[in-house]
């Protein structure tokens, strides 16, 4: 059985962390130039001073945290955080390769998007990488649009993401 759920306890948190280490690997093992994405926006001692303080960081109502289980195990994580007033970024969505095709991707999505629309915010920007097609097929279906940037990427960086936009 599917389930998505706030993190609560340290073995939840050690389980997300390990899931979002797993999708830095996975950006990681991208061919050139995706791989220069991982290079830039997850810079070892930066992601693990992040992934330190998960627990405070996307906690409501700034954010929200979530972590994916199938049948007990967890496969799957999201994040959500303030990135100004009215407007969430969804950041970190990672679903394991044994559960891709589950479902668990577009549950954890909308689990993410309730937890915004709750806290209040007016809309949710994301962006992936280029060549993540079942991700960007489900951000669309979801009803994002594309759009762009909207931080300030090298433009080495930028040309390898797609960047997205939800009003809610």
């Amino acid at each position: 059985m599917l389930q998505i759920a706030d993190p609560v306890t340290p073995d939840d948190f050690d389980a997300v962390r390990r899931l979002a280490w797993a999708y830095r690997d996975y950006l990681a093992a991208l061919p050139p130039p995706d791989d220069k994405v991982t290079t830039f926006a997850y810079d070892p001692e930066a992601y693990t001073a992040i992934l330190n303080r998960i627990e405070t960081l996307h906690a409501p109502p700034a954010g929200a945290l979530k972590l994916a289980r199938l049948d007990g195990l967890a496969i799957g994580c999201g994040m959500m955080q303030t990135l100004s007033p009215g407007t969430a970024e969804i950041k970190r969505v990672y679903i394991s390769d044994a559960a891709r095709g589950t479902g668990a991707g577009r549950a954890l999505m909308l689990s993410l998007i309730d937890a915004a629309r709750t806290q209040g915010f007016s809309r949710i920007l994301l962006d992936t990488g280029r060549p993540l097609m079942a991700a960007r097929q489900l951000y669309l279906s979801l009803g994002f649009r594309e759009r762009g940037p909207y931080w300030d990427a090298p433009s080495e960086i930028a040309d390898r993401l797609v960047f997205f936009e939800l009003d809610l």
